[in-house]
């Protein structure tokens, strides 16, 4: 079976398409995997073998150039995408390692497609002639995307060949911040006059060597760049070609502002279904356009630092040194035992409490979990309809009251299943019914936070959804020990 898997594999990367799949993908690094371990072995057998061999080192260095062809020949005929999947997924060493084996054409395109913290450490190993040859043929808004990585010598190395026109489209897209529509717009696009037929316009079109990716709208603008509409590719080649195109353009267009954040650019993607859009200044002059391609690197990279959020973690390398991993990681942890403490310091002043009635300290965990687990339902909810800017001043009350609604009514229902296993361990009506009691209100205390906490966070400009576990697990906890606990403390003793 095992080697049913192997040929599969090495089948897969002999006729290798460009693009790969995500099970071929996986496949390949497999593969790319099994070359770096074959050749370990063979190499630590060699050197042990020829140990006190005058031909040892021309042997290893035999080997070992055979070893870097194989893995140079599967390597290069993956996309550039696939090879930085692969160089996410390797450790250091053997990350380099690859890194070094990479046809040099690709190097540009696979900087750009690596995250940040495989990008820094591939850009460290280079050096400058590299770091010049892999960016000189970067178009402006690439290499505006790998400037804050790049060495500034390199940076204003790259400018002087560059023509004036993308200098300064270089220049526009530097300096706009992080987190907006200018940092990532396209400057590669079609435009047009109104006053021309179709027919002019078809035969412009033939002229250039390809259209520009993604390219399903033509923009129209006047002598100035003032923006007109937008004509429609499939327009276009339905259309009469007699017909003047300011007859058959769309005025009624969305545009994007440079200043505009890159979330709320992907929301309207989303929300209208656009595979480009205009970028605009104040003026309404065109100066770039948008793309569905920087949309889906917007909505991935967001998805993936509230994953991380939630947690109060921070992007970073899965085999970076683990002195970086504990800066990262240690911050919100030292955070949960605080609050984790206080928890159990609630639970201490109830000491008579649970020692006169000792099934008191396996249920309260019961309640606690349960109330967390309900909070952190509604904060999803919460932290999702903030990003996709669903969630204003004006409706945060009635959703406020919707959850409490909907947390009363699974809270009913999940406390008689509560109260039910209660009785059972306990045998006491009287325990039931604080359990039941004490699980409903911790869950609306839960569901309460859930909205308030997320909401709180991103009314002074933080990121709702970093840390918010953390601190929704502290209330939970503490409040739901104290409330479980108090009632027993009032009506059981």
């Amino acid at each position: 079976m095992a080697q049913k898997n192997q040929q599969s594999t090495e089948a897969i990367l002999v006729n290798v398409p460009r693009r790969l799949d995500t099970e071929d993908a996986q496949l390949a690094l497999e593969r790319i995997q099994e070359l770096l371990k074959k050749h370990a072995i063979v190499e630590q057998l060699v050197h042990r073998q020829e140990a006190d061999d005058d031909q040892s080192t021309l042997v290893e260095g035999l080997i070992r150039r055979q070893h870097e062809a194989e893995l140079s020949n599967t390597l290069n005929a993956l996309h550039p995408a696939d090879i930085a999947f692969i160089l996410e997924s390797l450790p250091t060493e053997e990350r380099q390692l690859i890194w070094g084996l990479v046809n040099s054409k690709y190097d540009g395109d696979i900087l750009l497609e690596v995250d940040d913290w495989v990008r820094e450490s591939l850009i460290a190993s280079m050096d400058r002639a590299d770091l010049l040859a892999a960016t000189e043929d970067l178009d402006a808004d690439e290499l505006a995307d790998l400037a804050a990585d790049l060495p500034p010598d390199i940076v204003a190395e790259v400018q002087k060949g560059l023509t004036d026109a993308e200098r300064a489209q270089l220049l526009e897209a530097m300096g706009y911040p992080e987190g907006t529509v200018g940092a990532i717009m396209d400057f590669e696009m079609v435009r047009v006059r109104d006053d021309v037929t179709l027919e002019v316009v078809l035969r412009y079109l033939r002229r250039l060597s390809e259209l520009p990716d993604h390219t399903d709208q033509i923009f129209v603008v006047d002598r100035d760049d003032h923006i007109q509409g937008v004509l429609a590719i499939s327009r276009l080649l339905v259309s009469d070609p007699d017909t003047i195109v300011k007859n058959v353009m769309n005025t009624d267009y969305l545009s994007l502002g440079p200043d505009d954040e890159d979330r709320e650019a992907a929301s309207a993607f989303e929300r209208y279904d656009l595979v480009s859009a205009p970028v605009v200044d104040q003026q309404n002059r065109l100066i770039g356009r948008l793309t569905i391609a920087e949309v889906v690197d917007v909505i991935r990279e967001d998805s993936q630092e509230q994953d991380l959020s939630r947690a109060g973690l921070q992007e970073e390398d899965i085999f970076a040194p683990v002195s970086n991993a504990i800066r990262n990681r240690a911050p919100w942890l030292l955070l949960n035992l605080c609050t984790a403490s206080c928890a159990a310091y609630v639970a201490s002043q109830f000491e008579d409490t649970v020692s006169t009635i000792v099934i008191l300290a396996f249920l309260m965990s019961i309640v606690a979990g349960i109330g967390g687990n309900s909070g952190n339902q509604t904060m999803t909810l919460v932290i999702r309809a903030l990003a996709m800017g669903r969630i204003t001043s004006n409706n945060v009350k009635s959703l406020l009251q919707r959850e409490f609604v909907v947390t009363f009514l699974v809270g009913i229902a999940g406390s008689l299943v509560a109260a039910v296993f209660a009785w059972l361990v306990s045998r006491s009506l009287s325990i039931a019914a604080v359990m039941m009691a004490a699980l409903v209100c911790n869950m609306l205390i839960g569901a309460m936070l859930g909205v308030l906490i997320p909401l709180t966070r991103d009314r002074f400009g933080k990121d709702p959804a970093i840390g918010s576990s953390v601190l929704l697990t502290f209330a939970t906890d503490s409040l739901g020990f104290f409330v479980f606990l108090g009632l027993a403390n009032l009506f059981l003793i």
